[in-house]
């Protein structure tokens, strides 16, 4: 049996979407037992509770040995906040286990593989249930809980790969939470951005991205109309940054805010199961 912890390190989890994934999982996943945290319907203001309540969640979750991995319940924002207390009061048994989220949940992803405990894994959420075609995205991780590959991001290879949201991975820069990514490939995707910001993002994260193996960009979606052009898409803009940084751009990354992101093992992806 696989025992996964949800906790919600961002913002709070809908009751509908707790629902939806506990039925998928009971339904089609009998190996895997879902253990939903009572946090994750918790909400103070933005967050899903205080910055105190989601620490101590996601610590119940990480050091408790009963459970194989963590799943982020969803991102927004909030996990920045209290990732760096967490990754200090992490101990034994929450670096034998996986860690799995997206967007907001990039902060502690980045902290993890930098302090090199567990296996972080950019997939898709429960909140990801509320999309369209959200129930494929669930299972594409409940899928990948119970051995099944098919679902991993299909440029991968033996180079070591991330994958962040872009506003996340600029923000991560130059904080204690930031990883070496010298020799990865490194995935980018964003949301709702103008493409004046997503410039803005890449001139910061490109000069934090030396030594990198290569970039690929996911979907940049959601794009706000702005009262002028900007005259250039985004993967005009990645091919901008990476040429003024001598980073080769390799191509695109099949991961994004939709129900197509694909998963991303952090390191080299291996074909076996994913413990």
């Amino acid at each position: 049996m696989i025992r996964v912890a949800v906790c919600a390190p961002s913002t709070p989890l809908k009751a509908e979407s707790i629902a939806s994934v506990r039925n998928l999982a009971s339904a089609e996943f009998p190996g895997i037992e879902l253990h939903i945290h009572p946090q994750c319907e918790s909400s103070e203001g933005h967050f899903a509770g205080s910055d105190e309540q989601r620490l101590a969640a996601l610590l119940e979750c990480a050091n408790d040995p009963m459970f194989d991995a963590v799943w982020f319940a969803r991102g927004g924002y909030g996990a920045g906040r209290i990732a760096k207390a967490a990754l200090a009061a992490m101990d034994h048994a929450a670096t034998q286990k996986a860690y799995l989220g997206y967007s907001d949940a990039g902060y502690l992803l980045a902290g993890l593989y930098r302090a090199g405990i567990g296996r972080p894994v950019h997939a898709p959420m429960p909140m990801d249930m509320a999309r369209e075609g959200g129930d494929a995205a669930v299972r594409r991780t409940l899928a990948y809980f119970a051995g099944d590959m098919s679902g991993l991001e299909p440029s991968l290879d033996q180079r070591p790969t991330v994958a962040f949201n872009l506003t996340t991975l600029a923000m991560a820069c130059g904080t204690p939470l930031m990883p070496g990514l010298a020799g990865h490939v490194v995935m980018l995707e964003e949301v709702s951005e103008h493409l004046y910001a997503v410039d803005r993002l890449f001139f910061h994260v490109s000069a934090h991205l030396g030594g990198i193996e290569g970039l690929r960009l996911g979907r940049v979606s959601d794009v706000p109309e702005n009262d002028r052009e900007f005259g250039s898409d985004a993967e005009h803009i990645a091919r901008y940054w990476c040429d003024r940084h001598a980073i080769a751009f390799l191509g695109s990354a099949d991961i994004g805010h939709d129900s197509a992101n694909k998963i991303v093992p952090f390191g080299v992806a291996s074909g076996a199961k994913w413990q």
